[in-house]
């Protein structure tokens, strides 16, 4: 249940939270109770990671210390995205919060293998299952 939002992009939709970051990158957040929910879309590359990387840090500074990345709209991830999570992670973990990932799939998902981040993050096949990993 989606019990805050803030609508960024489409002001005639009050239930989601756009923010069109660059052309090459968008997020989506919702809170879901004690979660945050932000989907990705587009690329986190060295042009956005900085970006998506403020917006968490925003999240985590205002009491949302329990997050969910739904990276399944992600086209691209480089190692400056790969630095952002490890970031947003060690945020999380100062915050006594929890993160979790989700939607991780072709080509992402081969990046995150050939780097060996699926051992750092806890990861899940989908949204319902990282926010209830995120609220446990």
């Amino acid at each position: 249940m989606i019990f805050a939002s803030q609508h960024l992009r489409f002001g005639h939709n009050p239930t989601a939270s756009v923010k069109k970051i660059t052309d090459y990158m968008e997020l989506d957040t919702a809170l879901l109770d004690t979660v945050a929910a932000v989907a990705v879309k587009g690329r986190v590359d060295s042009t956005t990671a900085d970006k998506l990387r403020d917006h968490l840090t925003q999240l985590i500074g205002s009491g949302s210390a329990r997050l969910v990345l739904d990276l399944k709209e992600v086209s691209y991830i480089s190692s400056a995205g790969f630095r952002t999570l490890l970031i947003t992670a060690r945020s999380v973990e100062h915050a006594k919060g929890k993160l979790a990932l989700c939607g991780i799939g072709g080509e992402v998902k081969r990046l995150f293998d050939i780097a060996s981040f699926t051992e750092l993050f806890t990861i899940l096949p989908n949204r319902d299952d990282a926010v209830a990993a995120a609220r446990a």
